[in-house]
C-alpha cells in the first residue's frame, strides 16, 4: 500500500450546537434528528442577496432553494452519523457542492449551526471583497467550508471521482457525497465522470460513492427541454452505466429526502462497487409563486429592493411568522438602500453587449447566413436580441461550451456564420481545443466571450477569466479583439461578420475572430465621430500638447475608461499622455505605435486586466521590438493570484493594482 503524505484538514469540525433554526425528521430507529430548516436557508438566502444586489453585484435564489431541503437532510445525517460514531464528520465523509450557484444555500446552512466561523452576521458581507464567501466555493476564500473549488458547471464531480479512488487506494474508505444539478449534468467533465465512476467501482476501484442530483429542467435561459433538448433520457441511462438510482419524486420534502440520502449512503457503504445516485425532482426557486413558475426558476435574486423582503419572506414561511432577527436585517438594509438612493450618480452608460446584438442582427438583415449556437448564457453576452428577432436562426446544445464551439464548426463547415457565446472563463478553457479542431477543419467561427477579468466580480476567481487572451491568442487563424464599448463592438462585430462572408465567397477560408467584452456598464462611445478598423489601434485622447514630458498609456477592453481617467490626472499634474485603445490584441498596430511613441519620448505603460504572462502587454512589446521601435515600459497587469469576489471590477483592479491609480503611478 503506498502511504499518502498526511495533509491536515482545515475544515471545521463537528457543529457544536443544534441549528439556531431548525426542523425535525426521524431517524429509522425512531429517533427524532434536529436539522436546518429549509425554510430558515431560503430566508437566509434572500437577505444575503439583497445585501450582495445593493453593494452592485449578481446573486442567485432559484438553485438553494431548490436544494435545501436535500442539503440540509445530508448534513444532518452526516452530523447524526459523526456524533454516534464519536469521530469529525470530515474522517468519515467527503462533503462536495458541485452545483456552484448554490453554496449561498451552504453557507447559509453552515451560519444556522454556527459553525465554520460562520454567523449571521458574517453572511452580510456574501459577494464582497471584505469576505471569503464568495460567490462560489472557493478553497483559497473560505477553507474552513469548502474541501473541493466549484463554479464552472460540472468541474467539482470529477475532483470528487479522484478522492473516492484515492480513498479506495489508501484503505481509508471514506464516504464521498456530491451534489450536482440537471444543468451542471449536460457538461462533458459530468458524462465522463457519469460513466467512469460506477466502472472504476465495479473494478474494485472506488470507495463508498453518493451522488444527489438536482432535477427541475431548468436552467439560465429557460427550461432544459424546451431550450434544448430532455435530460430524462441521461439519468434514465444510469443504471445502466451501472449506478444503483434511488428515484426520489418528491425532491423538497424533507423527510424523504431524509430517507433517501440515508439508504444512499448505507447502500454505497454496504457495497462500494455500486455507486449510489438519488435522482431527486426538485423545484427551482421554490418558496415563492412567481420565482417557482418563472422560467429561469428565479435563477438570479429577483426582488429589487429591501422593502420587498417581508411579503418575500412571509410566502416563503407559507405565511407563518418568520423569526424577528430577519426583520432586523432588513431594516439595517432598508437603511442601507436610502443611504444609496441620496448618494447616486446617474449611470449614462450601457452594456457593450448591446452592440453585439445589433451588429448580429444587420449582418442577417444584410443576407448573411448568420446563426447563433448558444450554451445557456446569451442574456447574459448579447446575443438574446438576435435569438429573439431570428429563432429560426437560432440553436441551443445546453450547458455545453466545448460541444458548443464544435456545433458551430460543423455549421462552418457548410457555409454559415456560426457565432457562439459564453463567459470568457468557460469559452476560453472548455473551447480551446474546440477552436483548435475548427481551424484544423477550416471551419472557423465567431465568438463572443464576455465577463473578461474581473468583470465578473461578484460569481469570485473561478469565473474570472485572467489568461483570456493568452489561452486562445496563439491559436493559428484565430484573430482576438477585446471590446470597450458598444458602439466598439457593433463596428468590429459587423466588419468581422461581412469579411467572414467576403472570404469564403471568394474561395479563402476566414480566421476565427473571438470578440472579448466585460459585464458592467460602458460609455456608449469614447470618440464623438469615431472610426473603428479591425487592424488599427484607436487613438482616444492625446494630451502631450505644451507638455515637457509625457507618456503612451496603452490598454485594450474594460481597463479602457481607468486609462482615460489616468490620462486626466496625469495632465492636472502637467504631464501629457496619448491613450491608445488596443481592441486587436494579438496583432500589433507598430505604425500607430511608432508614432505615438516618438511623441512620448518612447514611455509606454501597458494596463490590462489579464495575467502578465501571456497577456496584451507582453504580445504589444514583443511586437513592437520585433518592429524595431524603441521604448521603456511599465507592464500593469495581475501577477499570478486568483480573483476573488467583489461588489465591483473596480475593487479588484484597486486591489491588484491596475486602476487609475496605479496607472498615474507607473506614469510618472
Amino acid at each position: 500500500m503506498t502511504e499518502p503524505i498526511q495533509i491536515k484538514t482545515k475544515l471545521a469540525g463537528n457543529p457544536t450546537q443544534e441549528p439556531q433554526f431548525k426542523s425535525f425528521v426521524k431517524s429509522k430507529d425512531g429517533r427524532s434528528i434536529p436539522v436546518a430548516d429549509p425554510r430558515s436557508t431560503r430566508a437566509l438566502v434572500s437577505l444575503m442577496d439583497m445585501n450582495a444586489v445593493l453593494g452592485g453585484a449578481a446573486s442567485h435564489y432559484g438553485g438553494p432553494a431548490a436544494f435545501a431541503e436535500l442539503m440540509s437532510a445530508m448534513h444532518a445525517h452526516v452530523f447524526d452519523v459523526a456524533t454516534r460514531e464519536k469521530k469529525q464528520w470530515f474522517d468519515l465523509f467527503h462533503l462536495v457542492n458541485d452545483a456552484g450557484h448554490c453554496e449561498n444555500g451552504l453557507y447559509a446552512l453552515k451560519a444556522n449551526y454556527n459553525m465554520a466561523g460562520l454567523t449571521l452576521e458574517s453572511l452580510k458581507k456574501f459577494r464582497s471583497i471584505e469576505s471569503g464567501l464568495t460567490g462560489h466555493g472557493e478553497v483559497h476564500c473560505f477553507p474552513e467550508g469548502v474541501f473541493v473549488s466549484n463554479g464552472p458547471l460540472g468541474s467539482a464531480f470529477p475532483q470528487t471521482q479522484g478522492l473516492a479512488m484515492a480513498e479506495a487506494f489508501s484503505g481509508k474508505n471514506r464516504v464521498t457525497i456530491t451534489a450536482i444539478s440537471d444543468g451542471a449534468s449536460m457538461e462533458g467533465e459530468a458524462k465522463e465522470s457519469f460513466a467512469a465512476v460506477p466502472g472504476l467501482a465495479q473494478a474494485g476501484k472506488m470507495a463508498p460513492y453518493v451522488l444527489i442530483i438536482s432535477d427541475n429542467n431548468t436552467k439560465l435561459s429557460g427550461r432544459i427541454d424546451q431550450e434544448s433538448f430532455s435530460m430524462n433520457p441521461t439519468f434514465e441511462s444510469l443504471k445502466s452505466l451501472g449506478w444503483k438510482v434511488i428515484t426520489l419524486p418528491e425532491g423538497n420534502n424533507l423527510q424523504k429526502c431524509y430517507d433517501a440520502i440515508v439508504e444512499a449512503v448505507e447502500t454505497a457503504k454496504a457495497n462500494p462497487k455500486v455507486p449510489v445516485a438519488i435522482w431527486a425532482k426538485t423545484v427551482k426557486g421554490i418558496g415563492t409563486k412567481k420565482t417557482a413558475e418563472s422560467a429561469s426558476g428565479g435563477h438570479g435574486f429577483p426582488l429589487k429592493s429591501p422593502t420587498e423582503l417581508p411579503a418575500f419572506l412571509s410566502e416563503i414561511y407559507g405565511g407563518e411568522a418568520y423569526p424577528s432577527v430577519f426583520d432586523t436585517w432588513i431594516s439595517e438594509l432598508n437603511k442601507w438602500e436610502a443611504d444609496i438612493k441620496a448618494k447616486a450618480v446617474k449611470d449614462s452608460g450601457e452594456k457593450i453587449q448591446t452592440g453585439i446584438s445589433s451588429a448580429m442582427i444587420r449582418a442577417r438583415k444584410a443576407g448573411l447566413p448568420v446563426v447563433s449556437v448558444t450554451s445557456d448564457l446569451p442574456g447574459s453576452t448579447g446575443v438574446a436580441g438576435f435569438r429573439k428577432e431570428f429563432p429560426q436562426d437560432s440553436f441551443d446544445v445546453g450547458v455545453a461550451e466545448s460541444n458548443m464551439v464544435s456545433t458551430a464548426a460543423g455549421f462552418s463547415k457548410l457555409g454559415y456564420i456560426p457565432v457562439v457565446d459564453t463567459f470568457a472563463q468557460f469559452g476560453v478553457t472548455k473551447g480551446a481545443l474546440p477552436l483548435t479542431m475548427g481551424a484544423l477543419s477550416e471551419a472557423p467561427i465567431i465568438a463572443v466571450f464576455s465577463h473578461t477579468g474581473f468583470q465578473d466580480a461578484a460569481d469570485g476567481a473561478s469565473h474570472q477569466a485572467l489568461s483570456y487572451m493568452a489561452m486562445v491568442a496563439s491559436i493559428p487563424h484565430v484573430d482576438v479583439y477585446s471590446l470597450s464599448c458598444s458602439e466598439e463592438a457593433d463596428a468590429l462585430m459587423y466588419a468581422a461578420m461581412e469579411n467572414f462572408a467576403k472570404d469564403r465567397k471568394a474561395g479563402r477560408v476566414p480566421h476565427s475572430s473571438i470578440f472579448f467584452l466585460g459585464r458592467e456598464n460602458f460609455p456608449k462611445t469614447y470618440v464623438a465621430g469615431a472610426a473603428y478598423d479591425l487592424k488599427k489601434a484607436q487613438i482616444l485622447v492625446d494630451t502631450t500638447a505644451g507638455k515637457a514630458k509625457s507618456v503612451t498609456i496603452a490598454t485594450t477592453g474594460s481597463l479602457v475608461p481607468q486609462a482615460l481617467e489616468a490620462a486626466k490626472q496625469l495632465e492636472g499634474q502637467g504631464v501629457g499622455a496619448v491613450v491608445v485603445n488596443c481592441a486587436n490584441v494579438n496583432h500589433v498596430d507598430v505604425e500607430t505605435f511608432k508614432t505615438v511613441l516618438a511623441k512620448t519620448g518612447g514611455r509606454l505603460v501597458t494596463v490590462e486586466d489579464h495575467q502578465m504572462i501571456g497577456g496584451f502587454g507582453q504580445m504589444l512589446c514583443h511586437g513592437l521590438l520585433q518592429g524595431r521601435v524603441e521604448f521603456k515600459v511599465k507592464s500593469l497587469g495581475v501577477h499570478g493570484q486568483f480573483g476573488q469576489s467583489s461588489y465591483t471590477a473596480l475593487e479588484l483592479y484597486k486591489k491588484h493594482n491596475i486602476d487609475a491609480s496605479a496607472i498615474v503611478t507607473a506614469a510618472l
